[in-house]
């Protein structure tokens, strides 16, 4: 559940050009084929994507502030103790955020490294156009002088961001989305962060640990039934951006935490043998008791957090964790960049 529709704040001091960054959305014809492949496999799938229209964001801002879902307080507490000190040691002027959010979280980061006097630009990237125009324009209130130029779009695709951002720039990617993608698919993921990194850049990457199930099981399955609306919501979306027959009332929310594979899984249950019908790309019988799995939401430790940045090219440089070891973000840099190493160290 870690993903998001997300907002920004960038800024061109000294005159400094900042082209809009753009992404190469799934076309439709492209998330036509996923629907068809993934409705059509034996443990039925639908992509996390299609969580979030305004609506979904909503929920998922929701979802942050319930008192199960400990991940967005636990990394808070990370950036409230240690911003400062990183925003002295590396000094960013570019901050590209890959799922911002309300930008609750953002701008702590936004904040040192104005405190630090390097901010020069912050770039966004996001699914859900309308929520980031929204944080957008709040951001614009809050920051004066700094230039807010939301890019909607889908950073597990291609990214393309412009020739002349200022260096070093700090990727930051929060809340624990990257293990919303089983390995090996989470390093892929981060090696398209790491292509566009130079040398002196750094990734920020928060990382949901390892802990009792029922703690993590109830973070997924809250007691106010939000996440199951969230979930629920997937279905919504189909049926809106596809015109497909899902009725909602036919599904059930399940989320429970596999212990083998270190993952939460989050499905939808079908209560009564359905039929449904989505255009373009095909009619599917799900029967009852069958599900469609929405989301997967990896664990990780710090091993497997340095061998999945190993994976995509980049080195451990810092790793700091909530009081209670519950959360950790980590900071990494280019696998073959000597100096930007020497900016922190891994304790």
């Amino acid at each position: 559940m870690d993903s998001a529709a997300r907002a920004t704040t960038t800024d061109t001091a000294r005159g400094a050009a900042l082209a809009r960054p753009s992404t190469r959305p799934a076309s439709r014809a492209e998330q036509l084929a996923e629907l068809r492949a993934g409705l059509s496999r034996p443990q039925k799938e639908l992509s996390s994507r299609f969580f979030y229209d305004e609506r979904g964001s909503e929920l998922f801002e929701e979802i942050t502030r319930l008192p199960e879902y400990y991940p967005t307080r636990a990394e808070r507490e990370i950036l409230e103790r240690h911003m400062g000190t990183w925003a002295e040691r590396l000094r960013s002027r570019t901050v590209v955020e890959l799922g911002a959010g309300s930008a609750a979280k953002s701008r702590l980061i936004l904040d040192a490294l104005r405190a630090a006097g390097s901010l020069h630009s912050y770039v966004p990237v996001d699914v859900s156009a309308d929520f980031l125009a929204a944080t957008a324009r709040r951001l614009r209130d809050e920051y004066p002088g700094l230039r807010v130029e939301p890019a909607a779009g889908d950073f597990t695709r291609r990214i393309h961001l412009p020739d002349r951002l200022p260096s070093p720039s700090l990727l930051v990617f929060l809340g624990g989305t990257v293990g919303n993608f089983a390995a090996p698919e989470d390093a892929r993921l981060v090696a398209r962060f790491a292509a566009l990194m130079r040398p002196g850049d750094h990734l920020l990457l928060g990382t949901d640990l390892r802990k009792d199930p029922a703690v993590l099981e109830a973070a997924y399955d809250d007691a106010q039934g939000v996440t199951a609306e969230f979930n629920l919501n997937a279905l919504r979306v189909v049926n809106e951006q596809f015109g497909a027959d899902f009725d909602v009332a036919d599904f059930g929310h399940r989320a429970f935490y596999d212990r083998e594979l270190h993952r939460i899984e989050m499905h939808l249950v079908a209560e009564r043998d359905v039929r449904v019908r989505v255009p373009g790309a095909g009619d599917f019988h799900i029967a009852r008791g069958e599900s469609i799995r929405t989301e997967v939401s990896c664990k990780y430790d710090r091993p497997s957090v340095r061998a999945m940045l190993a994976a995509a090219g980049l080195r451990l440089a810092d790793w700091r964790t909530d009081a209670d070891g519950r959360f950790a973000l980590s900071l990494s840099v280019l696998a073959d960049d000597e100096g930007g190493a020497t900016a922190v160290r891994a304790d």
